[in-house]
């Protein structure tokens, strides 16, 4: 967060300076409020910016054996261009390098740990949980900490998801 502040006002300083250069270069032909209008706008562009590439900069960070299974993207009234361009506000990702799949008389069960990449405003967090898949089923469920199932948290898979076809799909 502490980058990202120093990153907004170096863009308002070269926003700046751009008006400066401006107003130079027209023999201050153009109005002084340019300056701080051009300082402004180097600042929401750089927000802007690091909003529509967060998911892909967040992702090259990710260690080897993660896989992205799901993103989600949205849009914000107090933000109009998201309408048109909707921007990334988080992702799940598998831990498939530490999963465990294991072959029962019931079919293939596999137990893997979910991340949840979540953005709000400029600030990134990451929530984590285990999970239990029952790939016969089609079926997962969040385990407790004592690796039990939660059946509250049942929820059903379709056959098409990344998930599923990356735990049950193939040869794991």
């Amino acid at each position: 967060m502490f980058w990202h502040l120093i990153a907004a006002i170096v863009a308002g300083v070269a926003g700046a300076g751009i008006g400066l250069l401006l107003r130079s270069l027209t023999r201050k032909r153009v109005p002084k409020w340019i300056i701080p209008v051009c300082a402004g706008a180097g600042m929401l562009a750089y927000t802007i910016h690091y909003e529509y590439t967060w998911f892909e900069s967040t992702e090259a960070r990710l260690p080897e054996g993660s896989v992205v299974v799901s993103s989600e993207e949205g849009e914000m009234l107090w933000r109009p261009w998201t309408m048109k361009f909707p921007m990334p506000l988080g992702y799940t990702v598998l831990d498939s390098a530490n999963a465990q799949v294991e072959e029962t008389s019931q079919g293939r069960v596999a137990r893997f740990v979910l991340y949840r990449f979540k953005k709000e405003h400029l600030m990134s967090t990451v929530t984590s949980a285990p999970y239990m898949l029952l790939c016969s089923e089609e079926t997962m469920f969040r385990l407790n900490d004592a690796g039990q199932a939660k059946f509250d948290s049942m929820v059903k898979l379709e056959a098409d998801e990344a998930l599923y076809q990356h735990m049950c799909a193939g040869d794991r």
